[in-house]
Parts: C-alpha cells; structure tokens; sequence
C-alpha cells in the first residue's frame, strides 16, 4: 500500500467500527512539513478534532524519537500505519502520541477529548514490493547520498566506486530512489536529492531490517577484561577500525556508559581477534561489523558518521540509547535533514 492508501483503509475502517468519520486533506504548501503527510478531521461526536498526521506501513520502536519530536511540534499529532503492534502502541500512549491503525484502533487525546478504541482485528499485511533502493547494495549507496546530497549528478561509475557497488545496480537504485519520490529532475541533465528527513528514516529502518545482520562479523569478549574501560587503548591497534553504536555515542556526548562496544571494520574479524585477544561468544559484549563505507564521511578517524551511531542507538530500542540518539540527532543531523 502506498501513504494513501493506508489512510484511506484506516479511516474507513475507523467510520466502519466506531462510526466515526474523518476527511484527510494535504498540507497547505505554506505549512508543509517533511515528517507530516497529511491533515486530518475527526467528526466524534459534535467536536471536530483536526490533528497532523505522519503515515508509516508499520512503526517501530528505533522510530520513536522521530514521532516525539513530531509531538512536540504538532499538536494534536497522530501516526497512521497499517499495523501497529501492541508494544508500539503502548510506547506511543506513554509519550502521548496518538495512533490510528489499519483495523480502526485509535489513541488520540487532543485538549480535554480522549479517543481511545481497541480490540480490532488487525488488518493483515500485504508483501510489499521490492524497491532496489532498500535492497543491501542500495542501503549502502542511499547511505553515501544522505552525506553527499550533490552527488546524485556524478556518472554511473564513479557512484559505483565512492559507494562499493555494483555498476550495474546503480541505475536500479536511481529508479528506486525516483519511484519513492527522493530524488527530483530539475531539468534534463540535474537532479535533486529531496525529503531527505523521510529517506535518512527510510534508511534506518532498511538498515534495521536488511543490512546491519549482513555487515555482522561476530560477537566476542575481551580476553583481559579491564580493557573494557581502557578501550582507548584499543582502538589505534588496528587501523581503520571505528568505534559505532554505544561508544561513538559516549565519545560524541559525554552521556552514555557503553555497554556493549560496536565496531566496524574493513578487515576480516580475526586480525582484531589477535590484536585485542578476542574470545568468540555469542553473548559477548563486543560487536564486530564491516565497515561498509569507502570514503571518511567525516572528520573523526575513530567514530563512524553520526547517522551510522544514530541509527545503532535507535535500532536497539534501549530507552537510554533512544534518549542518547535524539541529543546525537539535534546536535549532528538535524541541520542537514530538515
């Protein structure tokens, strides 16, 4: 289902269930905003409730900060999605953001009216179509788009080499990125890389979905366990390892203790095995990943680009690590996306 669609079934199913009805409208140009998709009018009763609305097919935990922060901005403010799972829906409630699914359950408390409906099947799923943009390869590329918005207008073959891809798949992902809406023709030789707030989350959420099991090397502990707290003494023993997640997060805002230290790297995960005397464990609290990147995205030689540390907070769904990435999020990314 495309954005309107999703609307459209949910408020049908809303009018069906509850007898509520609602019209959604677009945003007046004047007051577009890039993580709001539509307005929209509730009729409960005599009230009418006119609330923003952001549309996901299903919301995830990693996305939370995003719809605080939308909160925040707009009230009221309601996320719409095809399916929302239960334990989404109670984050959303904690935090007061209103949600109206695909079966017509709704949450919405808007100045002294609370509109709270469940116990409605859920509507089920269809298999969305592969858009190659979001496949491994097209993750990697998009990644290399949000640091180099300009670079949409190099050839063919020198995206293929600056992002690690296949020649052949760069015009896929260019398709891709078109059908979904992220890129713009300004005329027949320049193009424009838009909404990129709507691609960075579309990102994360491929990252969380398809790439970063892809990248993961193994998981390991340290043999000499004080080293833990002296990582600094790591981390120069091997070059081009960058610290990712909970570390970069510590390094980049002083507020997070590391639990779990998240590399990456472009080397084969038994050379940082020999050098930082690494015991193979499932459960160990060191993570190794491949460094995915080619270019240093940015000036640090030893963290990964805030979108990457960002991204590894916001997928664990650790509620320190969420708070952590929103600090991340306003301090290094929110200029550039919105």
């Amino acid at each position: 289902m495309n954005k309107n669609e999703i609307l459209d079934e949910a408020i049908g199913k809303l009018t069906e269930q509850t007898g509520i009805t609602a019209e959604w409208g677009p945003l007046p140009e004047t007051g577009a905003d890039e993580g709001i998709d539509a307005t929209m009018t509730l009729n409960a009763g005599e009230k009418k409730v006119v609330v923003l609305v952001q549309i996901k097919r299903t919301p995830q935990p990693y996305q939370l900060d995003g719809f605080i922060r939308q909160a925040r901005k707009h009230h009221p403010f309601l996320v719409v999605a095809e399916q929302i799972y239960p334990g989404m829906k109670g984050l959303l409630r904690e935090n007061n953001i209103g949600y109206l699914d695909g079966a017509g359950n709704i949450y919405l408390q808007a100045d002294d009216q609370l509109i709270w409906i469940e116990g409605q099947k859920p509507t089920k799923q269809k298999d969305p179509v592969t858009n190659r943009a979001f496949t491994r390869a097209g993750l990697q590329a998009v990644f290399y788009f949000l640091h180099h918005p300009e670079a949409i207008n190099d050839s063919y073959r020198q995206l293929a080499d600056r992002t690690g891809t296949a020649l052949g798949n760069i015009r896929h992902i260019f398709d891709g990125l078109k059908t979904a809406g992220y890129v713009l023709p300004l005329d027949k030789k320049q193009m424009k890389l838009v909404k990129k707030k709507a691609l960075q989350d579309r990102w994360i959420e491929g990252y969380r979905e398809t790439l970063k099991a892809a990248l993961h090397l193994g998981n390991f502990r340290l043999k000499d366990t004080n080293l833990f707290y002296e990582r600094d003494k790591l981390i120069g023993r091997v070059e081009g390892v960058v610290w990712g997640g909970e570390p970069a997060a510590e390094i980049l805002t002083n507020h997070l203790q590391p639990g779990v230290l998240t590399l990456y790297t472009p080397l084969a995960a038994n050379t940082i095995m020999r050098e930082w005397k690494l015991i193979p464990d499932p459960k160990g609290n060191i993570q190794i990943y491949r460094k995915f990147w080619k270019e240093p995205e940015w000036d640090n030689q030893h963290i990964a680009p805030p979108l990457l540390v960002y991204a590894d907070l916001l997928v664990t769904g650790d509620p320190r690590n969420l708070e952590t990435a929103g600090l991340i999020y306003h301090q290094y990314l929110e200029n550039e996306m919105e």
